[in-house]
């Protein structure tokens, strides 16, 4: 059976310092590096994978797909693994799930060029990871995997793009991490450039909110 954790099981301290009104479960989602040997239930997985699948898309055409490797199959997990660079290797060993996603780079309705491929997964992704946050685990995205090993030793059709690697699991404590780099990431406090450099108001370079 499933255990949802509050959002708020998260440290204090990792709370995304925001406006008062952002919610809580906004706030709590965050990207961590040492994970414990606690195991995601196939329950919880499926849930996760529920919430990427209602992710809007142009045309409805849900471009991304997902190769889940789970720690208790060894061989697909090492697989997944195996394309990590050696930097992400070195934490994400630890997870209890990986995952390849890749994007479909046309439509199906016509064949052609789905430029808005990478960002509906990136938004099926943003869903994966807030509902994995409200079920009191986390997600990592990583852009650093070999993309064309990935392609050919996961079997991933040409008409997909190797998009992004994600490490899935509860969190750890940060002194087991193997790298000091690592182990004082993970104690940093998080940060976000300033409203005022992402939102424009009509025309660019114009902040919306100071």
């Amino acid at each position: 059976m499933s255990t949802q954790a509050p959002a708020i099981s998260q440290p204090p301290d990792k709370l995304a310092d925001t406006t008062p009104r952002v919610h809580q479960l906004i706030r709590s989602r965050w990207s961590p590096r040492a994970f414990s040997s606690r195991q995601i239930s196939d329950e919880d997985l499926k849930t996760v994978l529920e919430a990427a699948r209602w992710a809007a898309s142009s045309y409805n055409e849900q471009p991304w797909r997902f190769i889940v490797a789970k720690k208790s199959d060894p061989e697909a997990f090492n697989r997944v693994l195996g394309v990590l660079v050696p930097a992400n290797q070195a934490w994400a060993k630890n997870a209890s799930v990986l995952i390849i996603m890749a994007a479909k780079k046309t439509f199906s309705h016509n064949g052609s060029n789905n430029y808005y491929a990478l960002h509906d997964a990136g938004a099926a992704l943003a869903n994966l990871f807030l509902q994995a946050t409200a079920l009191g685990f986390h997600g990592h995205g990583m852009a650093g995997f070999d993309r064309q090993r990935a392609q050919l030793e996961l079997n991933i059709p040409e008409d997909f793009e190797p998009a992004a690697a994600v490490a899935l699991g509860y969190a750890g404590k940060p002194e087991d991490l193997e790298l000091e780099n690592h182990r004082k990431m993970e104690a940093a406090k998080r940060q976000r450039k300033p409203l005022s450099e992402l939102a424009f108001s009509g025309t660019w370079g114009q902040p919306l909110v100071t």
